[in-house]
């Protein structure tokens, strides 16, 4: 689908995010390794959770996951530990592009039998369910947070034990979101510097899942691009265990205030600051947030560094690359400074295409954070609009509420 984007003059709307599809994907695993005996409340209705919906459901055979990364990581784990049952977990072409070896390796040394069908290293696997065992384990926590969640949730079935993290760990936000998601599920778990000691079993309590952050991003981004709007996002609370609720930090340093109130968040753009000064800061814990941030900054020709995206490159798209190629087309260079670091300090080029036509890359988050460009870019064109779907299957309708003309072009 190629959509084509009219913004309004400001937004005036009241938005209901939908729910977290990492923490719906946490809970339904553990309500699956507790034999479904607890229910998930209010999960998220997106393409990767429906992956993880259809996955659990299968006793054996072939198992494609599509795009959905996280479903690939946790059920290497998951069917490691279910005896007697072999499936083969493999994706979309980009999936077997994205490392898993890390978490296999953990894996093995608590006696799982996993075998690479291609790369070693990558998708597709075949995974053998046996029994195995608790006890210490180490990992890489400089990957993938994924690999170390994926390990917590299966140890209280193992016996109980220890991760070690090895190396700089990266996303720790979603390894306390994991802990946080399987204390109130009933299992005991300690989080320290470097070590995760989980106690053995579940209580299988019920888990009610909550509004999702990371897709509160662009959100917060056309708030800032049309100070004086008036946008209330429901669901969401100051108290949330997603590290994604950094966007109330992020927020605050633009100048855009978060009111909290009974029914969620009210986005205060009444002193809205603007570009001032540069803007300098490590995403480590929240590289969802990189692509709305990056876009946004552009767009408010504010100055930039941002450290800790060095994950990016392994996401649904090498977000790094293809930030960079699509923000080429509304005129500004970003920078790669190294691995870990870009920047856009004023750069700009003539613009091409117009209006610019966005290629997403295959990648959902790049959708959604190219979308408020139109504010600045009447007609702004997105192909493969409906990549969305992997976390936000109404984003679009909701743009539409929001006051957005979207037509659907012929491809």
């Amino acid at each position: 689908m190629t959509i084509q984007l009219i913004p309004p003059q400001q937004v005036q709307a009241t938005i209901t995010l939908p729910m977290s599809k990492s923490i719906t994907n946490r809970a339904m695993l553990i309500a699956a390794l507790c034999d479904g005996q607890p229910q998930v409340l209010r999960p998220a209705l997106c393409d990767d959770t429906a992956a993880m919906v259809d996955a659990l459901s299968r006793s054996g055979g072939n198992i494609n996951v599509g795009a959905a990364g996280t479903a690939m990581r946790f059920l290497t784990a998951y069917f490691a530990t279910r005896e007697g049952v072999t499936v083969t977990l493999d994706g979309v072409e980009r999936m077997r592009e994205r490392p898993i070896g890390p978490l296999v390796d953990a894996l093995r040394t608590l006696g799982a039998r996993i075998e690479y069908l291609g790369h070693e290293g990558y998708p597709p696997l075949r995974v053998t369910g046996t029994a195995m065992h608790g006890g210490d384990v180490t990992i890489d926590g400089g990957v993938s947070s994924q690999f170390t969640s994926a390990l917590m949730m299966i140890m209280p079935m193992l016996g109980g034990g220890t991760i070690h993290l090895r190396g700089d760990i990266v996303s720790m936000p979603y390894i306390h979101m994991t802990a946080a998601v399987m204390t109130d599920m009933g299992a005991r778990v300690q989080v320290n510097e470097g070590t995760i000691m989980i106690h053995p079993g579940y209580a299988a309590n019920d888990y009610t899942v909550e509004s999702d952050w990371s897709a509160a991003a662009p959100w917060y981004a056309l708030a800032a691009l049309q100070p004086g709007s008036s946008l209330t996002l429901e669901g969401l609370n100051a108290n949330s265990i997603q590290g994604d609720a950094g966007l109330v930090e992020l927020g605050n340093r633009l100048g855009i205030a978060s009111r909290f109130g009974a029914h969620g968040v009210t986005l205060d753009t009444s002193h809205f600051i603007g570009c001032c000064c540069s803007c300098f800061a490590d995403m480590t814990a929240t590289p969802d947030l990189v692509p709305s941030w990056v876009v946004l900054l552009c767009l408010l020709e504010r100055s930039f560094r941002m450290t800790g995206v060095r994950t990016l490159r392994a996401k649904e798209s090498n977000r790094i690359e293809a930030l960079k190629q699509e923000l080429s087309k509304l005129g500004y260079v970003l920078k790669i400074e190294s691995e870990d670091a870009i920047s856009w300090y004023g750069e700009r080029q003539p613009v091409g295409q117009q209006p610019p036509v966005i290629n997403p890359h295959g990648d959902h988050r790049l959708a959604m954070a190219f979308a408020p460009a139109a504010v600045r870019f009447p007609g702004l064109t997105i192909t493969n609009a409906d990549v969305v779907g992997k976390s936000y299957p109404a984003y679009w309708q909701h743009l539409k509420q929001a006051g957005f003309t979207i037509k659907q072009l012929a491809q």
